[in-house]
Formats: structure tokens, C-alpha cells, sequence
């Protein structure tokens, strides 16, 4: 018998060798290169975005670029308008050795800028970040054991339910002086309110953890690791922590502008940093007495304030869009 191929296996051949591929596959895409196409797409978030970044580095790196001392007295030099005042009045006292402007003490308005835009970040960050932790922490305990989820969420609705600003301006008023006798006034009040916001911001980061773990937990990975006998700490830490990074990361953007708006209203009432230590808040309080005469001193802080705190949530509605998938694309 002759080695021959049938026509009906020649047809199969023929089949076989059209279907394979003619050339190699290319890696998979990645989903971070979907998620910043998607960002990219959200110019309010793009905006957000550079803002923030471009007013991080101004606090970070300013004071070694404009190297006046935030908290020098020059009488002499007193009451200095910005320099576009020249714009409009030639004989203004204003000129490029201080471009915002000196305050009724003589002090720099740029370097008061800077140094009180630092203290500011620093506290936001630094409370979002205690809050996220806590939150998190609660949520996930609370989603994923349903043992301790009643008690958790009662506690949380109880937190809720307080006035906020009445119970920061009473735990200001009654561990001021003890903080401030051990660290200093200036680091005693940076511990104080960093911590007085973060242990009253974390609710909202805890519901909303809690909602998707309560969802993710039914899901046929997470019954297939318990069927194996995997413990419920790297359940957590492996599989239900990575799928909730997208509602964290929004939440911290939220936590981060409710950190920012509450120091500078705790400044603003004459509770928060000393007197000669400036933050925006501060310097907003400081400039409310001669708003009619310098309107600017109002003005500088409070666009500061306000462009931070817009960005920051417009960097949020951009992060929520792009990593949910469900509207990726769209």
C-alpha cells in the first residue's frame, strides 16, 4: 500500500493550516495602558492632576528657590502690594523683591505662600493617609466577618452622627496644652490635628469598603480559596484587598480635600497652629481685617485653597471612571 492522503485528509490539511497563526501573538495588553487611556480622556482630571503635582513641588521645592524667611520682620518694608498693582498705579509701593506683597509686618506674602502650602499638604496627606488606613481596616474586618459586622457598623454609624466640627474644637481645646508641653507648639499641634482629623474621617472609606467586600466575598475565587483551606488573613491580603483599590484610591482623593478644608477652618477660628506659624487657613484669618484695603492678602490664600481642593476632586472622578471597568471605554 502506497503512503497516500485521502482527499478528505488533504481538506483538513488545507483547514488546519489556514487556521494557525501566520505570525506570533503580541504580549497582552496591559490594563494600567486602558486605565490611563481612560484618564487621559477626563481633562478635568488631567488638570487635576498637574495642578496637584505642580503645587506639590512648589511646597516641596519653593523654599529653596525663593529663599526669603516666611516669618522675617521688615517694618520698613511694610504693606507692599503685588506687583501687577504697578499695572494699574505706577506709584504703588510694589516691585519684583516681593511679588505678592509684604503683610502689615513686613513679611513675605510668596514665602508665607509656600511655607503655609506646605504645612497644609503635609497635614492633608498625612490625615488621609491615618484615615484610609483605619477606614480600610474596619471595612474590610467588618465585610468579611459577620460576627463583628453589626457591632462595627453601629460604631461607625454612632461616629457619623456626631458634629464633626464642634468635636474637633473640643479635642483641640483639651490636648493642646498636653502636646504642646511634649512637643513643642508648632509639632504638638501637627500631631494633634493630623490625628483629630484621620480619627474623624474614616467613616465613609469604611461603608464603602465594607459594600464590596460584602460582594466580593460570594465570588467563585474567593469560595474556591476557602474550599482549599486557605486562611481568611491572606484571603484578605491576596484576593479581596487588590479588588478594592479603586474605591480606596477615590477615597483618598476625597480624604485628602476634607483634610485640607478642615485645617484651614480650624486655622481660620484661631484653633489650629500658632499665631506666627502660617498656613493657609491662617493667613486667610490674618488678611480678614483688611480685606477692604488689601483684598489680595484674601484672595491668594483662598484661590490657593480652592484650586487644591477642585483639583483634588476632579482627580477623583477621573480615578473612579478609569478604574472601573464597567465604564472603561466609554
Amino acid at each position: 500500500m502506497t503512503d497516500q492522503a485521502t482527499p478528505a485528509a488533504e481538506a483538513d490539511l488545507e483547514t488546519y493550516g489556514a487556521l494557525q497563526d501566520k505570525e506570533p501573538q503580541k504580549p497582552p495588553r496591559s490594563q494600567w495602558i486602558d486605565v490611563w487611556e481612560q484618564f487621559s480622556k477626563h481633562k478635568g482630571a488631567v488638570f487635576g492632576g498637574g495642578f496637584l503635582l505642580f503645587i506639590t513641588f512648589i511646597v516641596i521645592f519653593g523654599p529653596y528657590i525663593w529663599t526669603l524667611e516666611a516669618t522675617k520682620l521688615d517694618i520698613r518694608n511694610k504693606n507692599w502690594r503685588p506687583v501687577y498693582q504697578l499695572l494699574f498705579d505706577s506709584e504703588a509701593k510694589a516691585g519684583w523683591a516681593h511679588p505678592f506683597g509684604t503683610d502689615q509686618l513686613g513679611r513675605d506674602i510668596m514665602s508665607q505662600m509656600i511655607a503655609g502650602g506646605r504645612v497644609s499638604m503635609a497635614v492633608g496627606w498625612l490625615a488621609m493617609a491615618l484615615a484610609l488606613v483605619i477606614g480600610t481596616a474596619i471595612g474590610v474586618v467588618s465585610g468579611y466577618f459577620k460576627r463583628l459586622d453589626f457591632w462595627l457598623m453601629r460604631f461607625t454609624d454612632l461616629v457619623l452622627s456626631l458634629p464633626i466640627l464642634p468635636l474637633v474644637l473640643l479635642a483641640v481645646t483639651l490636648f493642646r496644652q498636653p502636646l504642646n508641653a511634649r512637643f513643642g507648639p508648632e509639632g504638638g499641634m501637627f500631631i494633634l490635628i493630623v490625628s483629630v482629623i484621620g480619627l474623624t474621617s474614616w467613616m465613609q472609606t469604611a461603608r464603602i469598603v465594607r459594600g464590596d467586600i460584602l460582594a466580593l466575598k460570594e465570588r467563585e475565587f474567593i469560595l474556591a480559596a476557602r474550599s482549599i483551606g486557605t486562611k481568611p488573613g491572606k484571603i484578605i491580603r491576596r484576593h479581596l484587598l487588590p479588588n478594592v483599590i479603586s474605591p480606596i484610591m477615590v477615597s483618598a482623593t476625597l480624604g485628602l480635600a476634607t483634610a485640607i478644608i478642615t485645617e484651614s477652618a480650624l486655622s481660620f477660628l484661631g484653633v489650629g497652629f500658632p499665631s506666627d506659624y502660617p498656613t493657609w487657613g491662617k493667613l486667610l484669618a490674618d488678611a480678614v481685617q483688611r480685606m477692604q484695603e488689601f483684598p489680595e492678602r484674601v484672595l491668594l490664600p483662598g484661590i490657593a485653597i480652592s484650586l487644591t481642593v477642585l483639583s483634588v476632586n476632579y482627580l477623583g472622578d477621573g480615578l473612579r471612571d478609569a478604574l472601573d471597568p464597567r465604564i472603561r471605554g466609554r
